[in-house]
């Protein structure tokens, strides 16, 4: 069950994957399962998870960007400058990514969409999925049967991220929008 919903909740599917990690891990601070074997089997299920949503994403992603990239204004400039960033900081995004929700789940096709080459991917993807093994492993173990509260506290600085990055797209689509506005109006006021 670790396997499958660690696996899972890497590769575009949003399961309680990582909550059971911890979990898996409290049961090994507590006696009941070997904390070794907990990190393997979800470094392993990360880590393959991850790489099939890579694959998943050159396979197809550049296709699905181009037939539907125009329904989220995504154009070729757009699509250009994001698989150039991927290429520049790629490494660091899929290392990061795994500890914010919703970028776990989507990292490894975003990668593979953008054309980030495979042995950067793959040794981005093996340090990132045992970083993050490492720290929830180790955190549900030491902490036994209080997870609870170390839980909420660990995501509590998650969702502080979650809503920086809500506002930093925000002001983005503002200026954006702001940009737009202005440069329809500039017309108007030549005549």
């Amino acid at each position: 069950m670790l396997a499958l919903l660690v696996g899972l909740d890497n590769i575009l599917v949003p399961v309680p994957g990582q909550t059971m990690l911890i979990v898996a891990a409290v049961y090994a601070g507590t006696g009941r399962m070997n904390v070794f074997a907990v990190a393997a089997v979800g470094w392993a299920a990360a880590f393959v998870a991850a790489e099939l949503a890579y694959s998943l994403g050159r396979w197809q992603g550049v296709a699905l960007v181009h037939r539907y990239g125009r329904y989220v204004r995504l154009t070729e400039a757009r699509y250009a400058r994001a698989e150039e960033y991927y290429r520049r900081r790629g490494v660091w995004i899929v290392l990061v990514a795994r500890f914010v929700d919703v970028l776990r789940q989507t990292n490894g096709v975003l990668a593979g969409v953008n054309c980030l080459s495979r042995p950067r991917f793959t040794t981005a993807n093996a340090v990132g999925a045992a970083a993050w093994t490492a720290v929830w492993t180790a955190l549900g173990y030491t902490a036994g049967s209080d997870i609870g509260p170390l839980y909420r506290q660990a995501l509590r600085y998650q969702l502080w991220l979650l809503a920086a990055v809500a506002v930093l797209v925000t002001a983005l689509v503002a200026r954006a929008w702001l940009r737009r506005r202005g440069a329809a109006r500039s017309p108007e006021d030549s005549d």
